[in-house]
């Protein structure tokens, strides 16, 4: 048995780890939308107006907080026009993207909004630079917030809603250094400028709006979006165009995305894995550093609108379609990045996994008959909702065996919040387990409880047959002198839940 070391300052407070930074993303990719949360009101499936019930209740229990929507890729090519009036008047569209399928657009703007209110989740919704307009933009945003009497507005009451909707989050185009446009990083910063001016604020309803950022540490693009902002630290400019820059950062082995199998890897495939996964923090920190050469104050968040995984389709499946299975290797990939998050939550306000629903990284897998999966993810994301808007403590690893090259043994972050703690732990070895004692200083602390997620190996994962092969488990703990030891077995992730003197 190895041993690790950590402490954690739990009367050292740090920056806020807020609820956004679980967030989610559902693009018309795949089986996300269609299939996944929308199976339409004639469905077998129970439903509300359409909308799966038994996924709207999974979310829920996570706290959903914000879900990003109509993509991705798939935005830039959308006309959120098609999408409203009666279901049957709607013209069709090619999804050129994901799969060359036809879109009927059964699932518009309002199906949309249903959902964000039945899950009590904020919305992000991602305008189109690539191929829309800036009045079209604008339209949309006067269309879904604006209240009185305005032309988009009285087209939302004809089209059954009255009451205008609270959305928040408003992205600038997607990825337009590729899909979005293919755009130069200085021609799309003019373009994020126009665009954000003519997305207005209506009433109460005040806009954050993100402009598409990097792929990875391409840290061209956020230093030419800051310095298209002007002086942020001058008092008598007006407010940033827009209050968020976004990158976008996928894990994999080491081969690429889309090369590899979600289900079989070899231990030098999954080391890659948690590299990669790991190497998140160097990116935000690169991406932190030029931010913080324009806009020392922060003003300006960072955002991560896509991560996870990226594995090879499921044997079978439509290709366009990047349905993947999920392992408990995605698990600890899931886990090691909010550890990176909750440190640099300071500047980094918000994060979606890509995707939500049978894409990619899915909190949830289903299928056309009934059957629901909760992933090894989505239960990374349960154990870990104590951190929403809690506030970061500072945690330490002292010392820990490495688990491969350039990978630690062990991963660890923890957060507060009134009389309570939550720490979150890793385990990276494929197969040693690893005893680790934590020195709790500053103040008094219980365990209330302690639960731990792993598999019979890295590859196991859920299934229709076996849905909890992998699911939370009580773990044992003790705390002497203000020492929590705990044992973590192999390929494992815990959290570990405390009341404060």
């Amino acid at each position: 048995m190895t041993t690790a070391r950590a402490v954690i300052d739990l009367d050292v407070p740090g920056d806020v780890i807020s609820r956004h930074l679980y967030g989610h993303f559902a693009e018309h990719l795949g089986r996300c939308v269609y299939g996944g949360f929308w199976v339409g009101e004639d469905s077998a499936i129970p439903n509300v107006r359409g909308i799966r019930s038994d996924v709207v209740e999974a979310l829920r229990a996570l706290d959903i907080p914000n879900l990003r929507w109509p993509g991705g890729c798939f935005a830039d090519e959308y006309h959120w026009r098609d999408g409203i009036g009666p279901r049957e008047d709607r013209p069709q569209m090619i999804n050129s993207h994901w799969g060359d399928v036809v879109e009927n657009n059964h699932f518009g703007t309002h199906e949309f909004m249903d959902l964000c209110e039945m899950l009590g989740a904020d919305a992000y919704v991602n305008g189109n630079v690539g191929s829309g307009t800036v009045r079209e933009m604008s339209e949309w945003v006067e269309y879904l917030t604006r209240d009185g009497d305005s032309p988009m507005a009285r087209l939302r009451r004809e089209n059954g809603r009255d009451e205008p909707w609270q959305v928040p989050f408003w992205g600038i185009g997607n990825e337009a250094w590729g899909c979005g446009g293919n755009m130069t990083a200085e021609q799309y910063a003019l373009e994020a400028r126009r665009y954000g001016t003519f997305c207005r604020n209506h009433g109460g309803n005040e806009l954050y709006r993100i402009a598409a950022g990097a792929s990875d540490d391409d840290i061209t693009w956020t230093r030419a979006l800051m310095e298209s902002l002007g002086c942020l630290t001058c008092g008598s400019q007006p407010a940033p165009v827009f209050q968020g820059v976004s990158f976008h950062y996928y894990s994999h082995a080491g081969a690429g995305i889309n090369t590899e199998s979600a289900t079989s890897f070899a231990p030098e495939q999954f080391y890659g894995t948690m590299r990669k996964a790991l190497d998140v923090e160097r990116v935000i920190r690169r991406h932190e550093a030029v931010m913080d050469s324009y806009d020392p104050d922060r003003k300006v968040g960072l955002i991560l609108d896509e991560w996870g995984t990226w594995w090879n389709v499921e044997p079978g499946t439509n290709p366009g379609f990047l349905f993947q299975q999920n392992t408990v290797r995605d698990a600890l990939v899931a886990a090691v990045h909010f550890d990176a998050f909750h440190r640099h939550a300071g500047r980094l306000k918000m994060a979606n996994i890509a995707q939500t629903l049978n894409v990619l990284q899915a909190m949830i897998l289903t299928d056309d008959d009934g059957a629901m999966v909760l992933t090894p993810t989505y239960h990374v994301f349960e154990m870990n909702r104590g951190h929403h808007d809690a506030t970061a403590l500072a945690a330490h690893v002292l010392s820990a065996p490495a688990a491969a090259d350039d990978v630690p043994g062990l991963s660890v972050s923890a957060s507060t919040r009134d009389d309570s703690a939550l720490v979150s732990l890793s385990n990276l070895s494929l197969d040693a387990p690893l005893d680790v004692r934590v020195d709790l200083r500053g103040r008094g602390a219980w365990v209330r409880r302690a639960r731990v997620l792993t598999g019979t190996d890295a590859a196991a994962h859920n299934t229709p047959e076996s849905p909890d092969a992998v699911a939370p488990a009580s773990l044992e703990t003790s705390i002497e002198a203000g020492v929590l030891t705990v044992t973590l077995p192999p390929h494992s992730f815990a959290t570990v839940e405390l009341d404060l003197a």
